[in-house]
């Protein structure tokens, strides 16, 4: 199966269990990536979470089924997962604008499945190289965060606000090997459909000494890295960037996401130039040709 046939196989599957428990593992494997990288990628192509997804799909049967006289709004709740009544109430009104029992008498709001289809054209150009790393390690703060695909992320930009000169310094030491200096990075991503999506993001440097008594220690495996470039106005230019990078480099490539932070490493602190310049770093491993 070729990329889009995965994604499409991944979508299958969700179709088919919306009246019943999703295991996003499961969606992950259809898709032949992990649930982060899946959850990634659908965001980017799709333009909405997957979760969001899932509840307009959820919320669009529902309000099929309740155009029969003899069905319970009980029975539907449960039905589409949800745990009482009122909070599919609560859900049902915030799509359609109206409650279930009235469903009969209101215009409703279908959303229909999606499908994906991939057109690689190649209109402009992305700049990156692979790079081979041995193991080494992010030393510095982290902190778990809520996870949006556009615009600033609050939580991010307070890590970054909180840092005092002594610690910048401390970490600009400490990094010895690229990217060099003071480097983002993200991992350990967590995906639950009734929850905003998390991951670990790192304030930090990459080196191979050891970590200080007061900072914090994230082991990265030796493995290859797609490198990529950004170059514009932040952060719509580097979030661009990550969706060609899902929905462009990947399917073309030959390469899948592999287990390992993202790093970002940026050249400027100034993020109001209009040239602000950072490298996206992404692990990767080849796809099996069998």
């Amino acid at each position: 199966m070729n990329p889009l046939q995965h994604l499409n196989a991944a979508l299958d599957y969700l179709e088919a269990n919306l009246d019943g428990p999703i295991d996003l593992e499961q969606v992950a494997r259809r898709a032949n990536c992990s649930e982060y990288h899946f959850s990634r990628m659908f965001s980017f192509l799709a333009g909405i979470g997957l979760a969001e997804y899932i509840r307009r799909r959820r919320l669009t049967r529902a309000a099929f089924d309740l155009l029969d006289p003899g069905v319970r709004v009980l029975d539907v709740a449960l039905k589409y997962e949800y745990q009482s009544a009122d909070a599919f109430a609560r859900a049902f009104q915030a799509q359609h604008g109206v409650t279930p029992s009235r469903a009969r008498e209101a215009t409703l709001k279908a959303y229909g499945r999606m499908s994906f289809q991939l057109t690689i054209q190649g209109a402009s150009e992305m700049n990156y190289k692979i790079v081979q790393k041995p193991t080494f390690r992010i030393v510095g703060i982290k902190k778990r965060v809520n996870l949006i695909f556009e615009g600033i992320n609050p939580e991010i930009q307070a890590m970054w606000q909180s840092l005092q000169e002594p610690l910048i310094g401390q970490l600009k030491e400490l990094s010895n090997l690229e990217p060099a200096g003071m480097i983002s990075a993200c991992c350990n991503f967590s995906h639950r459909l009734e929850q905003q999506s998390q991951l670990d993001h790192w304030i930090g440097a990459a080196t191979t000494g050891p970590c200080p008594p007061d900072l914090q220690c994230l082991e990265v495996e030796a493995c290859s890295w797609a490198v990529f470039e950004s170059v514009g106005p932040f952060p719509q230019t580097m979030q661009d960037i990550w969706a060609r990078i899902y929905s462009e480099w990947f399917p073309a490539s030959g390469y899948q996401h592999s287990s390992g932070p993202e790093m970002v490493w940026c050249e400027q602190r100034d993020i109001t130039r209009a040239d602000f310049r950072c490298q996206i770093w992404v692990p990767v491993s080849q796809l099996s040709q069998g």
